[in-house]
């Protein structure tokens, strides 16, 4: 365990992921004086560095007693940090960050930056009219951020600005539909997602809120454009064909499509796809779905909990390519337990072979919530590794096959405090990714776990959130449409 204290309640939360950054193998725990006497007591041992925040500057300490190794920061009377609140912060965050790269002698291809939307810093840089060198100077002088990565932010944040100008960012917005079931639950996942086997006698249920929430939607958003439209999960191909089928039609009904960029349908699992269900989305339109390996060795897919064997997922292509003319995204994780670069290059080439028209490269993010988290206690985290060398082997395989970056986040932590990429070729950029990861647009989102985002002119944010257990969803119903109502009460998105 690395426990932190800090003598103020101000940065816990910087503090906690510029840590754990550095230190991923250790529970990293930040004492605050809000913090409770008996967690004070019971970690107060284990303490490794002290903050002490002060008006001027900061003191850091590694260590205890006669082993206490000081490093000192000291604003100067004139300087900015010293009158403004954020920008005390930032100084306190580059402070931190390099002597954290002091004490450990290593250094993050991110530097200091601690949220998920790093491209928004470049985003912004460009809509004030930097020039490229500029903002890369600034990542690297003010952030710590390699110039690699940098550059790579800059590079999709000027694709993003080409294609988010083709949306309504005040007149109109886009539409999630979440769907919480899967095959299985995969050792990674957090997210909202439930075995169907457990819910298969409540799915009909399900679906009828979810066309209770879009008939809300539908007269909330009038007079609204709608832009794009995700259905998401959980794996949405666990419904049947004909629960699939329904669920469409309604949604066809209900919402004008003629202003529709892109329809999205993850099918995710191949142990869930079937050319019936594939049937089932050529009819309603669908033109992007997603196929997601995760991984080509089969081991690691033993492993994780994906029960599609690596000649299924190829055989869940090749139908997908039969049924539809899909735009196809494949997903892949780096990092996975016990995974070589050997293994890396060999999905790779195998996706490669099958030529998905995008790939999406994650970084395994650590999950408390996951069943990774008891995984990694039981097994050490040093048999997770991702590295430059991976993340490099992902981008020439999307390179050879003509794709390019277009979007890109972060998670906390992240397998070598690396990021998530999306690649795709010209033309098959996934829209809504970008649109929820840049936050220019509202996103109506329905389903269990979901979270809606209104985006006003001014920039400011309000989120609306439904009850994540699919039984509380059903029976809640009427409640969450009334947190919809709350936020969308005046018609303007």
């Amino acid at each position: 365990m690395f426990v932190v204290k800090v003598n103020k309640s101000r940065f816990e939360y910087d503090i906690h992921s510029i840590v754990k950054a550095f230190f991923p193998e250790e529970d990293v725990k930040v004492l605050t004086p809000d913090i409770g006497m008996d967690k004070q007591s019971i970690w107060e041992k284990e303490v490794k560095l002290t903050v002490t925040l002060h008006e001027t500057g900061a003191l850091l300490c590694f260590g205890t007693g006669g082993e206490r190794r000081p490093y000192h920061w000291q604003t100067e009377k004139d300087e900015e940090e010293q009158r403004d609140e954020k920008a005390y912060k930032a100084a306190f965050k580059r402070f931190l960050y390099s002597t954290l790269v002091d004490y450990t002698g290593k250094k993050l291809p991110w530097g200091n930056l601690t949220g998920i939307r790093p491209t928004k810093i470049a985003m912004e840089l460009l809509e004030a009219g930097k020039k490229e060198e500029e903002i890369i100077c600034k990542m690297e002088s003010e952030h710590f951020v390699s110039s690699t990565k940098a550059a790579l932010c800059v590079d999709i944040a000027k694709r993003e600005q080409k294609l988010l100008s083709s949306i309504h960012p005040e007149n109109g917005y886009s539409l999630y539909i979440g769907i919480p079931f899967c095959p299985t639950t995969c050792l990674y996942c957090s997210f909202t997602s439930y075995p169907i086997s457990r819910h298969k006698d409540r799915v009909e249920e399900y679906i009828d809120c979810l066309i209770k929430e879009m008939q809300f939607t539908r007269k909330a958003c009038q007079g609204k454009t709608l832009d794009s439209v995700y259905i998401g999960g959980g794996t949405p191909t666990t419904l049947e064909a004909g629960q699939l089928d329904r669920l469409l039609t309604a949604l066809r009904e209900l919402f004008d499509f003629s202003t529709v960029q892109e329809f999205t349908v993850e099918a995710g699992r191949a142990d869930s796809i079937t050319r019936e269900k594939l049937e089932v989305l050529k009819k309603h339109h669908v033109e992007r779905i997603s196929i997601n390996p995760q991984t080509m060795k089969q081991e690691t897919l033993h492993l994780i909990g994906r029960q599609a064997s690596v000649v299924q997922v190829e055989e869940a292509y090749r139908l997908a390519r039969m049924v539809g003319n899909f735009n196809i995204n494949m997903d892949i994780i780096l990092g996975l337990p016990g995974e070589t670069e050997e293994d890396v290059r060999n999905t790779v080439d195998r996706i490669a072979a099958m030529g998905p028209d995008s790939l999406t490269v994650h970084s395994l993010a650590i999950k408390r919530a996951s069943g990774m988290n008891a995984w990694i206690q039981e097994n050490g985290i040093q048999t997770l590794r991702n590295t430059d060398a991976t993340m490099k082997i992902a981008a020439d395989g999307a390179a050879r096959m003509h794709m390019q970056p277009y979007y890109l986040y972060r998670q906390k932590n992240m397998s070598g405090n690396f990021e998530n990429v999306g690649y795709a070729r010209e033309g098959c950029y996934g829209l809504y990714n970008i649109l929820i990861m840049e936050e220019k647009q509202s996103i109506v989102a329905i389903g269990a776990g979901t979270i809606s985002k209104r985006v006003y002119p001014d920039g400011r944010i309000e989120r609306c959130e439904n009850v994540k257990d699919v039984s509380q969803y059903i029976e809640r119903i009427e409640e969450m449409i009334e947190r919809k109502r709350k936020i969308y009460a005046d018609n303007d998105l």
